[in-house]
């Protein structure tokens, strides 16, 4: 299950760089996540689902929505869209496990044992190196480096809500309250920052169906069983191997080039993973 989902999240990466190029960021996640909540509801009134019963249970579900689908994926495609290379976005994304396991003690009493904490270093060194060529940035690139430190806090501040608030809720009328609250989000904000512009085709179309189906559903699935099963410390230590699983993707699709240092940063994040998660 770790596997597969660090395999189809490493690919939404793929997905914005495909998809960004005919329609802005928030413009293109409004439309995702107005699928993906169709798609939700269907499937959640065919298979009779357990909806939330109190409002207190919706509004926690409201703020990791929040969180996690608007915060975090506005901030990642954002910052891709304004040039920063997917790599930078990953590696600055990639200290999630770091800010988890800092606040997993003292907000989910979880203890992070040195092994651990060797891991997540080793992690934080395994990412810096598949991405080391990428990490000349001027100073055109402030705002994507904004908006992706929003990205990071968005999905450490969720995965730690997700995890203490909302680990019981049934995850197809749970995630169907989260995206419903994150399309809401950027319908508002949306049409006061672009022009909402979209052009369909062939490419944007993959894009968006891949993205909705494959990652807001199937990855976000995984993501969520996967929190409700373990710690989120150890959790969060498997969004280290998405930067070198994405550079390999990126290879095969792309021909971007993979140095040396890309090759020994993939093993040493793998081996950090390990320890974190073992």
């Amino acid at each position: 299950m770790a596997i597969l989902f660090v395999l189809l999240w490493s690919t939404g990466f793929i997905g914005a760089k495909f998809g960004l190029p005919y329609a802005e960021p928030f413009t293109f996640l409004l439309i995702r996540f107005w699928l993906v909540a169709a798609i939700l509801l269907v499937l959640s009134l065919v298979t009779h689902s357990t909806w939330p019963r109190s409002p207190r249970e919706i509004i926690h579900l409201v703020v990791t929505g929040l969180l996690i689908h608007a915060v975090f994926l506005s901030g990642v495609f954002s910052c891709i869209y304004s040039g920063v290379p997917a790599g930078i976005t990953a590696l600055i994304v990639g200290m999630q496990p770091v800010l988890t396991a800092i606040a997993a003690g003292p907000l989910l009493g979880e203890t992070v044992r040195r092994r651990q904490w060797l891991g997540l270093v080793l992690g934080m060194i395994g990412v810096a190196l598949v991405v080391q060529n990428k990490l000349l940035l001027g100073p055109e690139y402030v705002k994507g480096f904004v908006w992706s430190c929003a990205a990071l806090l968005g999905i450490t501040a969720g995965t730690l809500y997700q995890k203490k608030f909302c680990s019981m809720t049934d995850l197809r009328t749970g995630t169907l309250v989260q995206y419903t609250a994150a399309g809401i989000a950027l319908a508002v904000a949306a049409p006061f920052s672009e022009s909402m512009a979209v052009a369909w085709t062939g490419e944007f179309l993959f894009a968006l169906l891949w993205l909705s189906l494959v990652l807001s559903v199937g990855a976000i699935f995984l993501l969520y069983t996967l929190i409700r099963k373990g710690k989120a410390s150890s959790v969060a230590g498997l969004f280290y191997l998405v930067p070198p699983c994405t550079s390999l993707i990126a290879y095969f699709l792309f021909g971007e080039t993979l140095t040396l240092y890309s090759i020994c940063g993939m093993i040493i994040a793998v081996v950090g993973v390990a320890l974190v998660i073992r």
